[in-house]
């Protein structure tokens, strides 16, 4: 009689176990997982987490680097954790802003023949999108947009900012920002708040007034930049795009685009790399109804900033060219991160080539290039949220 009771008692409390667990709602799916195959190959891709800590000095992939002949590179700062966005203020100031681990804006201060890492905004979730600009500081997150004024005199306590835009929709998936001005306009994007849908009035890059007044569209169907730059010869906006996961591990290819008129739109998302329908949303639609790419940049690169080269140290072949920031693939098997350069023909289109190679060894990523800044002496920064470095390229014969 024990036994049965002791029986029914396990039954029941199994049962009310079950059921409990029934009703549970299901675990959501991230956005980026939107799309993955149910495959074992598949389910073990996610998001390359950032480093909690930055690389030792010593321990960086800077003699790893290699260069056209003639470049050289070395480790220009070390110890920034989750080195992002590159700006130039006064005084050879450069702005470091961040995104996942660190939470804050630093500025690196030149002290003699050495430098010094200060924090200057700290706290601030998805720091990402920095742009100085006439002695202010401009800093974006997933939610406003804000100024700091006369920011160089003030480096060890610059206040508390001015609330240019407050209405940006926040979220996780693409949220973070890039800030570009020119022509005393703040251009910056939203990216689409997922890896595939119908991304509304997401998915586009924008542009205001200074004060935050007069936002309108520059152009639509763009996935996600968080790099671009304008020509400095034709006045043009170039952007790299990610393109969508999971189609497959070869496709689609990120972009590099050219805007030529008023709110173009490049697709997303309806059609990638200007050639392959989304099996999804693609129904209805034509490639041909969008934008071509000038170039494709590989499939699930990571393509992030962009920068146009207005130096004079480099040859004369790179002058006007576009140095582009490989950031590498999380949703493929076979890694590769790299700097790129790029050339515009004239005609819409561009030849990219690799520049700076070195960052994944043994199919692992030992930095991850995100960012540049040409220096007055006509040097290349580039940032790593990899490693929380910064390198400096010269050429020197």
């Amino acid at each position: 009689m024990r036994l049965t009771r002791l029986h029914a008692i396990f039954a029941a409390a199994l049962f009310g176990a079950t059921a409990a667990s029934a009703q549970q709602p299901p675990t959501e799916e991230p956005g980026w997982a939107k799309g993955r195959p149910k495959t074992e190959a598949a389910q073990r891709m996610a998001p390359v987490p950032a480093f909690p800590i930055p690389t030792a000095a010593d321990k960086l992939p800077t003699p790893k680097f290699k260069l056209p002949p003639g470049f050289k590179v070395e480790t220009w700062a070390s110890g920034v954790l989750d080195a992002r966005g590159l700006r130039q203020g006064a005084n050879d100031v450069v702005f470091v802003s961040t995104l996942f681990v660190g939470n804050k804006v630093y500025a690196i201060v030149p002290k003699g023949n050495a430098r010094e890492t200060k924090t200057i905004i700290d706290k601030m979730e998805k720091a990402a999108g920095i742009e100085y600009y006439k002695g202010s500081l401009y800093l974006a997150t997933h939610k406003q947009i804000m100024r700091y004024d006369n920011v160089d005199t003030k480096l060890d306590n610059i206040g508390t900012p001015t609330v240019i835009y407050d209405k940006l929709p926040g979220g996780e998936d693409h949220s973070w920002k890039f800030l570009r001005v020119h022509n005393d306009k703040l251009y910056f994007p939203i990216g689409a708040p997922c890896n595939i849908c119908d991304p509304g009035e997401y998915a586009k890059i924008y542009r205001m007034n200074l004060d935050g007044s007069g936002m309108e569209t520059v152009a639509s169907g763009v996935r996600n930049t968080v790099g671009f730059d304008f020509d400095p010869k034709t006045g043009r906006l170039w952007f790299t795009d990610n393109g969508r996961d999971w189609l497959s591990e070869e496709i689609p290819n990120d972009e590099l685009n050219v805007v030529t008129a008023n709110n173009q739109h490049f697709g997303y998302p309806y059609c990638h790399q200007g050639n392959i329908p989304d099996p999804e949303f693609g129904w209805g639609k034509s490639c041909s109804e969008f934008v071509k790419p000038a170039a494709f940049l590989g499939p699930h690169a990571g393509s992030l900033g962009l920068k146009f080269y207005n130096g004079k140290m480099f040859p004369a072949k790179y002058q006007g060219a576009m140095f582009i920031a490989r950031h590498g693939p999380w949703n493929r098997t076979v890694k590769y991160a790299d700097v790129s350069v790029a050339w515009p023909d004239g005609k819409g289109g561009a030849r990219v080539e690799p520049f700076m190679t070195g960052f994944v060894e043994n199919n692992t990523y030992l930095g991850r290039p995100v960012d540049f800044l040409v220096l007055k002496d006509g040097s290349l920064l580039v940032s790593d949220d990899h490693a929380g470095a910064i390198y400096r390229i010269s050429y020197g014969k």
